[in-house]
């Protein structure tokens, strides 16, 4: 069995780290690479620094504050918002970025993807899927989860697989920042959909939603803030619990 990962998210806004609900209401938490370094230490497997505003705003990620973040992190940092080109893609992996999300823009330019892919390795690829329910279904949402793409998500899904992408990070918009658990629905048909790494992220409120992600969806990874902004728990609180019950976990 594949060991399950832990990644801490810092959604940045204004060069501070906040947190929301169904991605408004949006309050300051702290600095990244404070918070990154932090939660480095207590045992997380990565770090993703999401620039939330960057594609809304239609301007590229800080990679001022990008480099601040990763010059003190030994773990893999992914670095996403506001990626709308190949330049922006090596911008911010000579920067500190081990692996990029993209969202928005593998939506208008699908090809972007291999070329990424070709270029960097597709371990460095990683699409963001933002997910809202129809029903029939979910669809991707783009720009901060501003514009309804009409794309099904689980199509979409197989598609950035076959165009190079290394990981997928799956954000149920509907669970958000309401810290009532993953949706678990979604991230089972897109993990099952798929061969590469799906990382569930949207809803998590305690340790018992990790372990629910974990033990009924084949998602590879778990991200989470609020539990870990807050102080609710640790990442080694997390690991701990998990190794209790029997999960594989770094």
């Amino acid at each position: 069995m594949l060991t399950k990962r832990i990644i801490p998210c810092l959604d940045v806004k204004d060069g501070k780290v906040v947190k929301g609900i169904n991605f408004k209401d949006l309050k300051d938490i702290g600095s990244p690479a404070e918070l990154a370094k932090a939660y480095e230490a207590q045992g997380a497997d990565e770090v993703t620094f999401l620039d939330i505003s960057a594609s809304l705003e239609s301007r590229g990620t800080m990679l001022d504050l990008v480099s601040e973040t990763a010059k003190s992190l030994f773990v893999p940092l992914c670095v996403g918002g506001g990626i709308r080109t190949f330049e922006d893609m090596r911008d911010a992996l000579n920067a500190g970025a081990d692996k990029v999300s993209v969202n928005s823009a593998a939506v208008s330019n699908p090809g972007m993807i291999t070329e990424c892919a070709e270029r960097f390795g597709r371990q460095c690829v990683i699409v963001a899927i933002d997910a809202k329910k129809t029903d029939n279904g979910w669809t991707v949402w783009t720009h901060g989860g501003t514009k309804d793409t009409g794309l099904d998500v689980i199509e979409w899904a197989k598609k950035v697989e076959e165009l190079g992408a290394g990981e997928i990070l799956l954000t149920s918009m509907d669970a958000d920042g309401v810290k009532t658990g993953y949706d678990i629905p979604l991230t089972a048909a897109v993990a099952d959909a798929v061969s590469i790494p799906v990382i569930a992220s949207g809803g998590c409120g305690s340790i018992e939603h990790i372990y629910e992600v974990f033990t009924k969806t084949n998602a590879a990874a778990a991200l989470a803030a609020s539990i870990f902004h807050y102080n609710e728990c640790t990442v080694a609180d997390v690991k701990q619990y998990l190794r209790d019950r029997g999960v594989s976990v770094r």
